[in-house]
């Protein structure tokens, strides 16, 4: 088995234990910390992709084919529906919702992850401290 199907595995496996995770759990707010983490976590994955690979076969990956299309809206449609429910929480925090859709439009998972660390984060505030 190749790295990369390793890797891909590996993701599989961690998105059904996320899943599975969400549908045990009965908490109603998050992780402040793991979604601090899987931003760090996915942050440098990405960074070590971009020094090995570069940029250029983002592009490539998402206008070569059908495929590739269909997997770039697949990520504007996930952004877009999380966008959707996170954004009216954050705004309910006071977070500078402009100013974090920005880096979730430049980072994707990344920027996201981040703004729902700090969502979970002002969420879980005492209410004397907000």
């Amino acid at each position: 088995m190749t790295p990369h199907a390793i890797l891909f595995l590996a993701g599989l496996l961690a998105a059904l234990a996320a899943l599975a995770y969400i549908l045990t759990a009965r908490d109603e707010t998050g992780s402040p910390l793991l979604a601090a983490m899987l931003a760090a976590g996915f942050g440098a994955f990405t960074a070590v992709t971009i020094v090995s690979e570069g940029v250029m076969p983002v592009w490539l990956n998402h206008t070569s084919n059908l495929w590739g299309v269909q997997v770039w809206w697949d990520l504007l449609f996930s952004l877009g529906t999380a966008c959707f429910f996170v954004v009216p929480r954050a705004r309910a925090q006071g977070m500078a919702v402009p100013l974090w859709l920005l880096f979730v439009a430049a980072t994707a998972s990344i920027g996201l992850l981040a703004m729902v660390a700090r969502l979970f984060w002002l969420e879980k505030r005492p209410a004397s401290a907000a």
